[in-house]
């Protein structure tokens, strides 16, 4: 088994822990960020988030098949890779069509969508931890 699937669930892990739970929230914060200008960074930086994300899940998606993983570690990344699939084509549109309303000066209803995504994250990172610490034994 490769420690590169190990490595790529820590790191995959790490950067939706910093951008999704505290970048994302934060940014609201700042003086002078209006929602419109946190919605103009926060669709920059999750395209980038999401770009790394595919990266990632493709680097473990590979070594796991090439490594011929053990059951623990195929079900975390089906679950991992799961979670980003249904994010990316499902709720995702969603969310960004709601957020060209607000970016064009409409003013939308709210909208329970975000807390799908939200709830989405964090059972992405908890099947990352997963991953990662099935990886780690699989190392021996």
């Amino acid at each position: 088994m490769s420690p590169v699937v190990a490595g790529a669930a820590w790191l995959w892990a790490g950067m939706v822990l910093a951008i999704s739970f505290l970048e994302a929230p934060l940014k609201f914060r700042a003086p002078g960020v209006t929602v419109v200008i946190g919605l103009g960074i926060g669709r920059i930086v999750f395209r980038a988030l999401n770009v790394a994300e595919v990266a990632a899940a493709s680097v473990i998606v590979v070594a796991a098949v090439a490594g011929g993983s053990p059951a623990p570690v195929t079900g975390a990344v089906i679950a991992a890779v799961g979670v980003l699939v249904v994010q990316l084509v499902v709720v995702r549109p969603i969310l960004n069509r709601r957020s060209d309303r607000v970016l064009a000066g409409e003013d939308p209803p709210r909208s329970r969508t975000h807390l799908v995504y939200v709830a989405l994250e964090v059972l992405k990172v908890v099947a990352l931890v997963v991953l990662g610490v099935a990886a780690l034994s699989a190392l021996g």
